[in-house]
């Protein structure tokens, strides 16, 4: 499939969905904020940083509709580059969904966003005399969200 650049008319309609401050595309600051690990490097035409789950939808629709690739990123902790924007586009980063919504003791169950840093998670639980296992060694940096999609999970599995 051929996808299209991103145009200043999309940037400002992204800049409409989530806020002017949560756009990035210079070339600088996606540098700064795309410090990946992995030695192979694709950089986006911009970073959008949504804080909800209708932006995130409009982010998409725009996107389908000027064809335009999204990719969808956490911390940027992983290394095996699971989060590359391969085809460009943008990068749709989840670190604004950082909130822990519930913590179900009874059931053993946690509602989370997927911008939660692993440690953060762990140390909530712990409060609640619970116990989290996945121990990645970026978890006092990596996002719940990209734990599950990457299956990082540590030595404690």
């Amino acid at each position: 499939m051929k996808y299209n650049k991103l145009t200043p008319l999309v940037i400002s309609e992204l800049k409409n969905i989530v806020g002017e401050h949560f756009v990035f595309s210079d070339s600088e600051i996606l540098n700064t904020i795309l410090r990946t690990k992995p030695k192979i490097v694709f950089l986006p035409e911009a970073v959008v940083k949504p804080r909800t789950a209708e932006e995130i939808s409009k982010i998409l629709i725009l996107c389908n509709r000027e064809l335009i690739p999204a990719t969808p990123r956490g911390a940027g902790t992983g290394l095996s580059g699971g989060a590359l924007p391969v085809y460009g586009g943008i990068i749709i980063s989840m670190e604004r969904f950082n909130t822990i919504l519930q913590i179900d003791e009874r059931n053993l169950q946690a509602t989370v966003e997927p911008g939660v840093i692993n440690q953060v998670f762990q140390d909530a639980v712990i409060e609640k005399g619970l116990f989290y296992p996945p121990d990645p060694a970026s978890r006092g940096s990596c996002f719940l969200g990209g734990n599950l999609a990457e299956c990082a999970g540590g030595p404690k599995q």
